[in-house]
């Protein structure tokens, strides 16, 4: 059985030095191949958990009282900001906290409404979702980038537009390498703060004239996307410069918005890259088929635990703030179940990835996964690989 996207479930294999010839990346038909087996017998034991347990996969109180912390978290940083704070060594401290509340947002209350996780009522996931708008982001784009291209093609270059950072980086052993590259164990780090700000500017007005995300082919936001869009840039820039320079220096206020941007693109870009950017996850190539068509070896399911990896799975408090992304197996298979979830379902996971003898990862610390991004960082600026 082959299938893709919307319904795949699938696998890959690590790229040999050999294969690149056959390699189907230029926004070619990615199909996965393979039995179903695992994703079916996981979902079993995920279906019997939630009956034994009788929690409920969506709505959890928990995610409400959390969302009301964070909103709280970021209304009182944004409010002390733009009337309390006056000094520097006052405005700067807060900036921070702003962002950090910005990433917060994104990784709990935007992210579980976006892929459906946060409640079983669709208007309500698609008013949580719509928070990516009021941080300076298109819900309308990140559902095509996240759930349609992402999700489905994790780490497949040409596919996986979160792993291309065009000539400025080198993320995949199928990327072209050039000689700068040596250095991005460095550099990129810092990149990383200025990627929120190139998608406030730049990438969603780039994207939909365009009518692509990578290469892949969107359809362009109509009737109440369009709307929702532009309201949505309205009323950031309005937050993040209109009201602000009512009462500050435009100086003032481009330096808060500077800060606060580079912070949470810090934060939002390291998350994403510990748990696909790393030694221990693979970057499979797809073989070119019959048709064009480029075809994986394995299912989609197996493909999301070969190119994800765990980290920090007991440190409780970071997978509070993370909205349990240091769980990215488990979201990867269950995306549409609360985040709330994610550390029981682990075990569930692991236990399965063992008895179908596949290798299951996990960094310990947030430290030792930051330690492998850097070491992976550094094997793809080096000419040999």
């Amino acid at each position: 059985m082959i299938a893709s996207f919307p319904d795949a479930i699938t696998n890959p294999g690590t790229p040999g030095p050999d294969s690149a010839a056959a390699v189907a990346t230029d926004g070619a038909n990615v199909k996965f191949s393979g039995s179903d087996r695992f994703i079916r017998e996981l979902r079993r034991r995920v279906d019997a958990y939630f009956e034994r347990t009788g929690k409920s996969r969506r709505d959890c109180p928990r995610m409400y009282f959390k969302t009301a912390t964070i909103l709280a978290w970021f209304i009182s940083a944004y409010v002390l900001l733009l009337f309390v704070a006056t000094s520097w060594w006052v405005v700067a401290p807060l900036a921070v906290i702003l962002g950090v509340s910005v990433a917060a947002i994104g990784f709990n209350i935007q992210h579980d409404g976006g892929h459906r996780a946060y409640s079983q009522r669709q208007w309500l996931n698609k008013v949580m979702a719509l928070t990516l708008d009021l941080m300076g982001g298109s819900s309308y784009l990140w559902d095509w980038k996240h759930n349609s291209i992402h999700h489905t093609y994790p780490n497949i270059n040409g596919q996986d537009d979160d792993i291309n950072l065009g000539f400025l980086g080198r993320l995949s052993p199928q990327q072209r390498r050039f000689k700068f590259h040596r250095l991005q164990g460095i550099y990129l780090w810092l990149l990383y703060g200025f990627m929120a700000i190139k998608w406030h500017l730049i990438d969603d007005f780039y994207q939909i004239l365009r009518g692509r995300i990578g290469k892949h082919k969107i359809l362009r936001p109509k009737g109440t996307d369009l709307a929702v869009f532009i309201a949505g840039k309205v009323v950031f820039f309005l937050l993040a410069f209109g009201i602000p320079m009512l009462l500050h220096p435009w100086w003032a206020v481009l330096g808060v918005y500077l800060t606060a941007a580079f912070v949470s693109g810090v934060v939002l870009s390291v998350v994403f890259q510990l748990a696909h950017c790393v030694g221990e996850a693979d970057f499979p190539v797809p073989v070119l088929g019959a048709g064009g068509a480029g075809r994986m070896p394995t299912d989609w399911a197996v493909h999301q635990v070969r190119t994800t990896v765990d980290f920090a799975r007991d440190n409780r408090w970071l997978g509070w703030f993370l909205g349990g992304l240091n769980f990215q197996i488990e979201h990867h298979l269950f995306h549409k179940i609360c985040h709330v979830h994610y550390p029981a379902l682990s075990k569930l996971v692991e236990q399965a990835c063992h008895e179908f003898d596949l290798r299951y990862v996990e960094h310990k610390t947030l430290f030792a996964a930051m330690q492998s991004h850097f070491r992976w960082l550094v094997k793809m600026g080096r000419p040999t690989v």
